[in-house]
């Protein structure tokens, strides 16, 4: 589908919430949830529409290069955004929902702005102030909600990469904390590192 297309839909969406007298709207979405090793990484967004943003959308939908300058756009030409991170070893007290509601908490604290409203991708609602919406497939369905999918995984990208040279045998910058071939033979050969999330169920190839 051609990006002018998506964009509209997108922009559409969060239209549909500003009729009803939202004038602040923020997106949230997390980044690295489904990762074996590294933070899990939220972000609110505040941001209205722009021709420099037409090519937002999922950030799963956009190639690394893309995705970086979205981010440097969304960042410059958002009204306010906000970032949380959590750790591995607080994943690993507490657990990866916990874990990740904490650091989409984070986030919309961390806004210059108070949001009228927040939309959140998923199912669960984090504990925030301004009355939230739940949007299943929202980095799918709304500008604000792709927009933070982007600064989010941007933002945990370059976490992965700048931390790879102290692992390098556990390519990190290439599989960013998540499960693939490589990075389960790491685990197998080498062991787990502080990087890792130990609670949870990290299968060892034979």
């Amino acid at each position: 589908m051609a990006p002018a297309i998506v964009y509209e839909d997108l922009v559409r969406f969060d239209a549909s919430r500003k009729d009803l007298g939202v004038r602040h709207l923020a997106g949230v979405d997390e980044a690295g949830r489904g990762a074996l090793a590294g933070p899990v990484v939220a972000a609110a967004v505040i941001c209205d529409p722009h021709e420099d943003l037409i090519r937002v959308r999922d950030s799963k939908l956009i190639r690394e290069p893309v995705r970086e300058e979205l981010y440097e756009a969304i960042v410059a030409l958002s009204r306010s955004v906000g970032v949380g991170i959590v750790e591995p070893d607080e994943i690993d007290r507490s657990n990866i929902l916990r874990a990740t509601l904490k650091a989409m908490e984070l986030a919309v604290e961390g806004l210059g702005i108070r949001p009228c409203r927040v939309l959140v991708d998923g199912i669960h609602r984090p504990a925030v102030d301004p009355p939230v919406e739940t949007v299943i497939g929202g980095d799918r369905r709304s500008f604000s909600i792709a927009a933070a999918s982007i600064v989010a995984k941007v933002t945990r990208d370059r976490i992965m990469r700048s931390i790879a040279d102290e692992f390098p045998l556990y390519g990190f910058g290439r599989n960013k904390g998540y499960g693939t071939a490589g990075h389960i033979d790491a685990i197998t050969r080498r062991g787990l590192t502080r990087l890792h999330r130990r609670s949870f169920k990290i299968h060892s190839r034979s």
